[in-house]
């Protein structure tokens, strides 16, 4: 019997029932004891439109699944269409190599899908390479061909660019608090009969510097860990946020949408929502709280990629955001110095090993308060809300 954190189908039919939305949602393979990715899938059956996957073994965007896991993958991908659920097969490895441009990589392709639509009823490709896409295209009519959001197309002119090989785009993350450039967008899309996409729980850094180097050695993983590595070298956005004075960007520079800001976000946006389960820890968490809108936790543990252990032991509070963050945050276009978000910060930012607010130093008085914050104020203080105050008078 599901607990309220991971609510079942019960919960999910009353949801669909109010016009929910629903999410495509990234498969994984999960270790015993959490059971199966197709039971998530089944208990969210309502709120799950598509679940997408990378082939065991096959190089994609994020780190490759073991090859001796595919039987495991294809029972479950049987038992998700038996679900009615459709199912879409992510291509979309920045680097294929020496093999980019070969008649190998193209039959592999026509192989590959053909299987996947006579097996399990492929609906959908997702890829960065042309080629991939002018095969998929012109070989499997009824399959539809998804730009990966790893091609970062967020103008009319770059998707115009390729319309003739995608009926799909998943939007250039950047740009999913930009409503100007969503209906822009949604304009195009509309007037050429294509569908939009955008990823709502991303963790990556907007207009991360390092992205196209990491989509590389990550196509590339299963060669670099055959042989010696220089260490030393981490991801850059864990580098970046190890510094607790980049921790503003978590925030300002960041793409995600909070689950109870979907329903918002919807009245400028009218296509699908995507969410990144596919190496997360704990999927059910983030498809609970995105079926639920709503999730009382550490927001980073939402994301993926998520930076909770190099936050710890502070927790940015999903729950003390303030009701007016999704309309001040998508009202800035590009991010301005007003100091909303640094002050959203102090509300949100907690240390769970006390009452004080993690940006403030323990021996500093509150602003509003005067009062130490390890003697009698909460800590957490926004101008007029200062516990320290309240508990004076």
């Amino acid at each position: 019997m599901p607990t309220n954190e991971h609510a079942g189908s019960a919960g999910a039919v009353s949801a669909a029932s109010r016009g929910a939305p629903t999410f495509s949602v990234g498969y994984r393979v999960l270790c015993a004891e959490a059971g199966c990715f197709s039971d998530i899938v089944r208990d969210f059956r309502n709120h799950i439109d598509e679940v997408y996957f990378a082939w065991p073994g096959d190089a994609s965007g994020r780190a490759p699944l073991a090859p001796e896991t595919a039987d495991q993958v294809r029972w479950e991908l049987e038992r998700i269409r038996s679900l009615g659920v459709p199912l879409h097969l992510l291509l979309n490895a920045s680097c294929y190599g020496g093999q980019a441009l070969s008649p190998a990589l193209v039959e592999r392709v026509r192989s590959q899908v053909a299987e996947l639509v006579d097996r399990v009823g492929l609906r959908g490709v997702t890829t960065l390479s042309p080629l991939i896409a002018r095969t998929v295209k012109a070989e499997f009519p009824d399959v539809k061909v998804r730009a990966s959001v790893n091609m970062r197309l967020g103008t009319v002119r770059s998707m115009a660019y390729v319309a003739r090989w995608f009926d799909e785009y998943c939007v250039q993350r950047e740009y999913n608090r930009h409503p100007a450039r969503l209906a822009a967008l949604q304009d195009w899309a509309a007037d050429n009969g294509k569908a939009l996409y955008v990823l709502a729980n991303s963790g990556c850094l907007n207009f991360c510097s390092a992205q196209t180097f990491h989509d590389n050695a990550v196509a590339h993983e299963d060669e670099i860990n055959s042989g010696p590595t220089v260490g030393g070298l981490t991801t850059l956005c864990r580098e970046y946020y190890s510094d607790s004075g980049h921790w503003i960007n978590l925030l300002q520079g960041s793409s995600w949408l909070r689950p109870e800001d979907i329903a918002a976000h919807r009245r400028i946006f009218s296509g699908g929502y995507k969410l990144a389960t596919r190496l997360h820890d704990d999927p059910r968490r983030v498809i609970g709280a995105y079926a639920r809108a709503c999730f009382r936790g550490n927001l980073p543990d939402l994301l993926e990629p998520g930076f909770g252990p190099l936050l710890y032991p502070h927790i940015i509070d999903n729950s003390r955001f303030p009701s007016d963050w999704f309309e001040r945050t998508t009202a800035c276009g590009e991010c301005c110095d007003c100091g909303y978000c640094a002050t959203v910060l102090e509300r949100v930012l907690v240390n769970v090993n006390g009452p004080w607010n993690a940006l403030d130093n323990r021996a500093q008085p509150c602003r509003d308060c005067a009062q130490p914050h390890a003697i009698g104020c909460a800590g957490n203080c926004l101008p007029n809300q200062c516990s320290g105050r309240i508990n004076k008078e």
